[in-house]
């Protein structure tokens, strides 16, 4: 390492210290300083959330804290697209003297095509792009099926994953090295701009406080109380069965190889995790990355487009008085209504509320799962295209590895199965809560009911399962 070198690490979603490749390989090559794009304009047409926003940028300015503790220089500098990138940081690199420039992938297609350019830029300008894989566990393209294609199924994509991995070869990276003071003049402010986004979720840094060491004693917690049971208790939203890890690991403020690491740790260093709860949780950690490499190899779902592109000839209603309906937590549908109002209340919504709420909007109601996908960015604290594409067009049938469209989640079966006692249903609808376990699933299906201040069902459960029954058989009919 040459001390008298300096590099240019250039974060995005990898707003962290510990097992950050990028920044521990830059600072291995010489003094490091850091430099973080804010891209308004960007985001709006990504439909990122305020809230997400938010929190990101009090994980950047937690990273910043820590940074200064290694003496390394964090510089945040708004643009307004992605576009604008590549000339920023050629000027950025060559106003403080920096000899080469350090990043991790990131794996949208817009991201894919923004990485590119600045690779080409800085190729052209002589200086030298240093990339990493980051939010993988192994590089999208690499673990490929018999005929030589990406996956389209899951199981099999699990079974080749772990073919490939074994305990040390995912040890995360350390946190770099205290350098040696670096002094910089530059006139763009180093201070985080941690109120650009006003969240619409109230007391969200109650809800998520920001930083490492909070996500590190989430994963902490999570291994060492819950995960051997989270197979039993994660379809229950009324029980914290889960590690609501996932908006850390949007933001990369810890990554997706310390939580596998760490896991196997748990399970004494073995990839055979007997475990059910390990098993299962391991299995969420592969889904996330399956949709990666998904995104990568099908580059049409992160243009507004189906995986099964037949799908994309059913006629999708885009009725506004349901869609604010659902919107509002307001369909009627007391488990539905709960998801939808812990969204809007704490930015996260549990995963079985996540698939019931999305399948009631695309199956039942008909509506657009585009519309549903969109509504879930721009409120999601941990919205992650990638993940929530992927989880809609399970839900949809319009997705790889789906659900068949015959699969339809009864929203009051859900409600009796998952929140037997109606226990998270009267957190989230206080309307409700005086209701007894045997009428708060479906209160208006019981004679002698009070009038409520709650709706009546938007829809009949039946006739919509019908309705859209038909429509996905006719499009299997087609020629």
């Amino acid at each position: 390492m040459d001390k008298n070198t300096r590099q240019l690490v250039w974060l995005r979603s990898d707003l962290r210290s510990m097992d950050n490749p990028a920044l521990f390989h830059g600072s291995e090559a010489g003094s490091v300083l850091c430099v973080y794009f804010l891209f308004p304009g960007q985001w709006k047409e990504h439909h990122e959330s305020p809230s997400k926003l938010h929190f990101r940028l009090n994980n950047l300015a937690s990273l910043q804290d820590t940074l200064s503790l290694l003496n390394i220089p964090l510089i945040c500098q708004v643009l307004d697209r992605f576009s604008d990138t590549p000339t920023e940081l050629i000027a950025l690199s060559r106003t403080l003297n920096c000899q080469g420039v350090w990043f991790n992938n990131e794996y949208g297609i817009n991201e894919q095509r923004r990485d590119d350019a600045v690779e080409k830029a800085c190729q052209a300008k002589g200086i030298p792009c240093h990339r990493f894989e980051d939010q993988v566990l192994l590089p999208p393209g690499s673990l490929l099926n018999g005929q030589g294609e990406f996956f389209k199924v899951f199981s099999p994509f699990k079974r080749a994953l772990l073919r490939r991995y074994n305990v040390f070869s995912i040890e995360p990276l350390p946190v770099p090295e205290k350098q040696a003071a670096l002094p910089i003049r530059h006139p763009v402010s180093q201070k985080i701009p941690v109120h650009l986004y006003e969240p619409t979720v109230e007391n969200l840094a109650i809800w998520w406080p920001a930083g490492e060491k909070e996500a590190h004693q989430r994963l902490d917690a999570f291994l060492d109380a819950s995960v051997e049971d989270y197979q039993n208790g994660r379809d229950f939203p009324a029980l914290r069965g889960t590690s609501t890890l996932s908006p850390w690991l949007a933001a990369g403020v810890i990554s997706i190889r310390l939580c596998l690491y760490a896991l196997l740790k748990a399970n004494h260093g073995k990839m055979n995790v007997s475990n059910s709860g390990m098993a299962c949780w391991m299995d969420e950690l592969i889904w996330r990355e399956f949709y990666r490499h998904v995104m990568v190899g099908f580059p049409r779902v992160s243009m507004n487009r189906a995986f099964v592109t037949k799908t994309e000839r059913l006629d999708w209603g885009k009725n506004t008085r349901l869609l604010d309906a659902w919107k509002e937590g307001k369909t009627g549908y007391p488990f539905v209504d709960a998801g939808m109002r812990m969204l809007k209340q704490t930015g996260w919504m549990h995963n079985r509320l996540r698939m019931v709420t999305a399948m009631f909007l695309s199956k039942n109601l008909m509506l657009d799962w585009r519309l549903g996908e969109q509504y879930f960015m721009e409120q999601l604290v941990d919205g992650d295209f990638a993940s929530n594409n992927g989880g809609w067009q399970w839900s949809a049938s319009t997705g790889t590895d789906a659900a068949p469209y015959f699969r339809m989640f009864n929203p009051v079966a859900q409600s009796r199965k998952f929140d037997p006692g109606g226990d998270c249903i009267r957190r989230w609808i206080p309307e409700l809560a005086h209701l007894d376990k045997s009428v708060i699933h479906e209160p208006y299906a019981k004679t002698g009911v009070s009038v409520l201040d709650y709706p009546e069902p938007i829809v009949d459960c039946k006739a919509s399962r019908r309705r859209a029954m038909d429509a996905f058989s006719a499009l299997k009919e087609e020629r």
